[in-house]
């Protein structure tokens, strides 16, 4: 196909994304109006992750269409439309307003298989990232193992009970007893599939160049960020007994990571800003550790303080100034703590540039006592080489002011 043919096809199939996520939304709207209805349990998690996936995959599909990742993340956005739009349909005409329109059933069966093809998709876009091809060919057997996952859960959901895709009341018109347990027998196969593809970039990492590296660290640093909004969001509220504000919170922070693996692999596989992942991976390592460490400082100064408080007065409550104490506490250690574990971090993850830092500081220090110039000269040669490691040094010296003049 030609480059018109393809950016035109890649655009549509962002175009029927974007405008099935519209109506899902509408049709949620409509839903809300009645109060007593289920609502969707993962609309907003659907309507993000169609518009996000259908915009990069356009993008590079019309930019790389060499590239398949490009096309399976505009599939796996188009999948993600069809599941929210068919199961806002389904709620709508079942429950909302039942007979108002046609079809009903059908896209309530549709919701319910959509999912294997929607995982699948994305493990596919995963497992082929960046290059758009396996890693190697021993790695034909996770692609098939994907195939045989989204065949085989397209045909026991499509007949499960169970499978309803969060759709409440509403279930699967054609589910019959006896494939809802081997429905989970193949879901069983999940964990199996993102092990593989996990373990698929770190064996790119042992062959691969410094580009594809810096790809990857994209996807990493993303995938990363997912996982903790999901661990947030669902796996400790489910583990411990959390207040209502904990709830709202993961919710936000799983929201606000969905971006995060789209955004990544566009600017891998685009290339736009590629190196700046190892300034965004040191900021969030140094923050990251600084907020924890002064959380950790104020609540255990204020715990240590209302402990101590009611040993000796017997009063629970701590003192209004005891808290501002540790507010101002916190604040005189940021930067001192910053600094500290910057040059922690700087030492354990980038020794390379740390050490490279440090000779141009001790550099510095000594040619402010510097007086000898062939001395200086082969000092300024071996800090560069030392620091930048070029293939070949050549050291000029201007002449003096005063030859210059004449």
């Amino acid at each position: 196909m030609t480059t018109r043919t393809t950016s035109w096809l890649a655009w549509t199939l962002w175009a029927i994304s974007v405008a099935l996520t519209a109506l899902s939304l509408f049709l949620l709207v409509l839903n809300l109006s009645h109060p007593d209805v289920h609502v969707y349990d993962y609309w907003l998690e659907n309507a993000l992750s169609a518009v996000l996936y259908s915009t990069v995959g356009a993008l590079v599909a019309s930019r790389r269409p060499e590239n398949s990742v490009g096309w399976l993340l505009c599939l796996y956005g188009l999948a993600n439309s069809v599941g929210h739009a068919s199961s806002q349909y389904a709620i709508y005409t079942l429950l909302a307003q039942p007979d108002s329109l046609p079809a009903g059933q059908a896209l309530a069966w549709i919701s319910s298989w959509i999912l294997p093809p929607i995982v699948g998709l994305q493990v596919f876009s995963f497992l082929l990232f960046p290059t758009g091809h396996l890693p190697g060919r021993r790695w034909r057997w996770v692609a098939w193992l994907t195939g045989a996952f989204v065949v085989a859960g397209m045909i026991f959901s499509a007949f499960s009970l169970g499978a309803n895709a969060g759709l409440g009341p509403v279930r699967n018109p054609l589910g019959m007893e006896g494939f809802s347990g081997v429905y989970d027998t193949v879901l069983s196969m999940l964990p199996l599939l993102y092990a593989a593809v996990a373990y698929s970039l770190f064996a790119r990492l042992r062959r691969t160049g410094e580009v594809e590296r810096q790809q990857i660290k994209w996807f990493v640093f993303a995938a990363v960020a997912t996982i903790g909004g999901v661990i947030v969001a669902y796996m400790i509220p489910d583990t411990f007994d959390t207040p209502p504000w904990f709830d709202w919170t993961g919710y936000a922070v799983v929201v606000a990571t969905t971006p995060a693996i789209p955004v990544s692999i566009g600017i891998a596989i685009l290339r736009y800003r590629l190196y700046d992942i190892d300034i965004i991976i040191n900021r969030t390592l140094v923050y990251g550790s600084l907020t924890v460490t002064l959380a950790l400082v104020y609540f255990g100064s204020v715990t240590a303080g209302q402990a101590l408080l009611e040993l000796l007065t017997g009063q629970g409550r701590l003192p209004q100034l005891a808290v501002v104490v540790s507010t101002l506490v916190v604040a005189a250690l940021f930067n001192p703590l910053r600094r500290r574990i910057q040059n922690i971090i700087d030492r354990r993850f980038y020794r390379r540039k740390y050490d490279a830092a440090k000779t141009l500081e001790d550099f510095g220090a000594a040619l402010r006592d510097a007086t000898d110039l062939d001395g200086l000269t082969e000092e300024v040669t071996g800090v560069i080489r030392e620091t930048v490691q070029p293939a070949h040094v050549s050291f000029w010296l201007a002449p003096a002011r005063e030859e210059r003049d004449d």
